[in-house]
């Protein structure tokens, strides 16, 4: 069954504190939260949920093409039910 979800990019990519800041124009957009699509979801034998989830990032430099991603192994503290 596939569900709607908003994939918090900047929980899921977080930034080492401190690390150095080198921008790149034409790098990928990592902030902010994107559609996904969850089709899947697994127990870690810790007891976290991990969602597989396809979805979208942008480029930063505004391009129309963006890196379409496919089955990617998501935490659920960093995904957000979509209405």
């Amino acid at each position: 069954m596939l569900t709607g979800v908003g994939v918090r990019l900047d929980r899921l990519f977080a930034r080492v504190p401190g690390a150095a800041r080198h921008v790149i124009p034409t790098g990928l957009d990592l902030t902010g939260e994107v559609q996904g699509r969850l089709h899947g979801r697994f127990p870690s034998v810790e007891g976290d949920w991990l969602g597989v989830v396809n979805y979208e990032i942008s480029y930063a430099d505004g391009r129309r093409e963006k890196l379409y991603l496919v089955d990617q192994l998501v935490p659920f503290h960093v995904l957000r039910k979509r209405e």
